[in-house]
């Protein structure tokens, strides 16, 4: 069997969608099929390119028994609903034009959480007639118009008719949460043709490991409580919410041995370093975006993982991938976003829920369990068993079902 995969997102990239995406290949690959994705040169979250890579017409590699083929776009960081939306037209049409040379396709998938790519996804299965799976990530325009960067109107209908015709249009879909299901089946998408495959974690990558006593010394967090954030600071994240907390930390006596740690790069990454700066926090370090294969290091440096999201009814769908990264590694959480992910931290019982954008509870929060080395051993320990629901391994092979189950309809009709 032969997948193309369309995504804006893959390695070196460390975002969620690249991660996904390339595990899965992989284990797809390891099964003994035949997977090419169609991307773009590595530039997220920054938009500026990695080094290695050139943003030109087309230039291929192989990573793990994956071809990879990267085509041109119009690069931008996301800093803007116009800039960004030519970068995912770009992408889409670039994508589109690079699929006439894979040869020999069994099916394709498009993954969101912008829907350009499922759209090219969609086009590229007219002109090869095999069906194609959309892989939704998130409920995307709805999502940019929480973050402020869309506003009511013509251009927001005319998104949102589109993303209607391409749930319609799919083969099939699979989501990455059970809410986004129930949202498409609201929206009058028939049920039976969305499956859920949740995120997970690659546990070769991912497991418990000793704090390293140099990383920390280096970051001066040796010998501190240390509350970190990792992952993209954008405009979805509110991490305003953590600089607040810290800024309540700073002025109470028990809580002066606390650090909180953010890492990552994104659309506001300048603007919380400014402002932490003039609020003159001490207890708050920030570190740039590393490469995947040291993200575990600083996961380590942790005694407790903070994941938080703003507070929107949007957000109540979504389950950060972090979580389960935390779940790997032992790491109990403080887990700001309601919802799905919520009923998960607390169904497991691998860490405390706060109320998002809420910065007195978390500061609360967050002293209490400086304290309470028990409770935190509790949730360290129900996270390394509850690993196993969301190994990547397992969920690949569920994924790769679904579309084999597809291409098996498709041949019969």
């Amino acid at each position: 069997m032969h997948i193309l995969f369309l995504t804006d997102n893959f390695p070196p990239e460390v975002n969620a969608p690249a991660s996904r995406t390339f595990e899965h290949a992989r284990e797809w690959v390891k099964a003994g099929h035949q997977v090419t994705v169609i991307t773009c040169a590595p530039n997220f979250p920054t938009g500026r390119v990695f080094d290695g890579y050139k943003n030109k017409l087309s230039q291929s590699e192989e990573m793990d028994g994956i071809r990879v083929i990267r085509v041109w776009t119009f690069i931008a960081a996301n800093e803007g609903f116009l800039k960004r939306s030519l970068d995912y037209l770009s992408f889409a049409l670039s994508a589109l034009i690079a699929s006439f040379g894979v040869r020999q396709v069994d099916v394709i998938v498009g993954t969101s959480p912008q829907f350009f790519t499922a759209l090219s996804a969609f086009l590229v299965s007219l002109t090869k007639r095999r069906p194609w799976v959309f892989e939704l990530r998130d409920i995307w325009p709805e999502s940019i118009k929480v973050v402020g960067s869309l506003n009511d109107g013509a251009v927001l209908s005319s998104l949102e008719a589109l993303e209607m015709f391409l749930y319609r249009r799919a083969s099939h879909i699979v989501a990455v949460t059970h809410s986004f299901k129930a949202t498409l089946a609201r929206r009058g998408i028939d049920p039976a043709k969305i499956d859920v495959v949740t995120n997970g974690v690659d546990l070769a990558n991912f497991s418990p490991k000793p704090r390293p006593e140099a990383l920390a010394e280096k970051l001066g967090l040796s010998g501190k409580f240390v509350a970190g954030y990792v992952g993209t600071h954008g405009m979805a994240h509110g991490l305003d919410t953590l600089l607040d907390a810290a800024a309540i930390l700073s002025k109470d006596p028990a809580a002066q041995n606390i650090r909180i740690l953010l890492l990552g790069d994104g659309a506001r990454k300048k603007l919380l370093v400014d402002r932490a700066a003039q609020m003159g926090l001490t207890n708050v370090v920030f570190v740039d975006s590393v490469p995947k294969s040291d993200v575990a290091d600083y996961w380590a440096l942790l005694d407790v993982s903070i994941i938080h999201l703003k507070k929107d009814p949007l957000f109540t769908t979504v389950i950060p991938s972090k979580l389960f990264e935390c779940m790997a590694m032992g790491l109990p959480m403080l887990h700001g976003v309601e919802g799905e992910s919520a009923e998960i931290v607390e169904r497991e019982g691998v860490g405390e829920v706060f109320e998002p954008e809420n910065a007195e509870m978390l500061a609360t929060k967050l002293i209490a369990l400086s304290y309470d080395t028990a409770r935190l051993s509790q949730f360290s320990a129900q996270g390394l068993k509850a690993t196993a629901k969301y190994d990547r391994q397992h969920l690949a092979a569920s994924m790769l079902k679904i579309v084999k189950d597809i291409i098996a309809l498709e041949d019969c009709s």
